[in-house]
C-alpha cells in the first residue's frame, strides 16, 4: 500500500476473494458495467474498502463485474472505517444504519438489500484508472491482454504482497 498519514486513504490492488460485501447488487447494473469496462478496456474508479475487515465501502457492483471479467485483483481507496474520515448514511429514509451494522453484515453474509447505505470520505480522492489487462491473470479463460504493466508504479500497492 502507499504509504500516507494516519488515517489517510491509501490505494491498493486488493484480491478479490479477500473482499467482503455488506450489499447485494442488481444485476442489470453488473452487466451494463461489465460491458463498460470491457469496451474501454480500463477500470476507471477504485472501490472503497474498509482497511483490516476489507468490506466493500462503495463499489459492490463494479467488484461483481470484475469477478466477471475474471480479475483477480482491484484497485481500491483503504480506509480506516473506525475514524471520522468515512461517514456512513442510509440511502433511504429510515432507521440510521451503524458502521458496526455494515460489518457485522459483511462478515455474517446477511446482505443489506442494493443501494442500502451510503458512504462518504472527508477527503479528495484522485483519479487513479486502471488497464483492466493489470487485473487479469494471464492464465484467465478467455482474456485477452498483454500482460500486466508495471503495477508498482508511482504510489501503487499490492495488498496481495507481503511488506
Amino acid at each position: 500500500m502507499t504509504p500516507s498519514g494516519p488515517h489517510e486513504p491509501e490505494f491498493a490492488f486488493v484480491p478479490i476473494e479477500r473482499l467482503r460485501a455488506h450489499e447485494e447488487v442488481e444485476e442489470a447494473n453488473v452487466a451494463e458495467l461489465v460491458e463498460e469496462i470491457r469496451r474501454a478496456g480500463v477500470f476507471a474508479d477504485p472501490i472503497w474498502v474498509s482497511r483490516g475487515s476489507f468490506v466493500i465501502l462503495n463499489g459492490h457492483h463494479r467488484v461483481e463485474a470484475l469477478k466477471r471479467l475474471h480479475a483477480d485483483r482491484a484497485p481500491a481507496w483503504v480506509f480506516d472505517y473506525e475514524t471520522d474520515i468515512v461517514t456512513l448514511e442510509p440511502w433511504r429514509p429510515g432507521l440510521p444504519i451503524t458502521k458496526a451494522e455494515v460489518v457485522r453484515r459483511a462478515r455474517s453474509g446477511a446482505l443489506f438489500p442494493p443501494k442500502t447505505t451510503r458512504h462518504h470520505v472527508r477527503s479528495e480522492l484522485p483519479s487513479r484508472p486502471t488497464p483492466l489487462a493489470d487485473l487479469v491473470p494471464r492464465e484467465s479463460p478467455g482474456s485477452v491482454h498483454r500482460g500486466r504493466s508495471d503495477p508498482e508504479g508511482p504510489g501503487a500497492a499490492d495488498a496481495s504482497r507481503p511488506g
